[in-house]
């Protein structure tokens, strides 16, 4: 239980919370108007809200796998 608190991935356990590749999620975060959008407090870090890409994966569910695989 994370009380209310929002939890911060780096792009690879992202990637990996959603079962794809981090190339995968990089180009879903391009090319999908609805994907959620990362935080980038530096050039250099990118953090994705873990409850964020858990709702839109659950929301997309029926076509992830085909996207992983395209």
């Amino acid at each position: 239980m994370h009380h209310g608190l929002s939890v911060s991935l780096r792009p690879a356990p992202a990637a990996d919370a959603l079962g794809v590749s981090k190339a995968t999620l990089l180009r879903w975060e391009r090319e999908k108007p609805d994907f959620p959008k990362p935080r980038r407090p530096t050039p250099r870090v990118t953090l994705y809200d873990r409850d964020e890409l858990m709702a839109w994966r659950d929301s997309h569910k029926s076509s992830h796998h085909e996207d992983a695989v395209a």
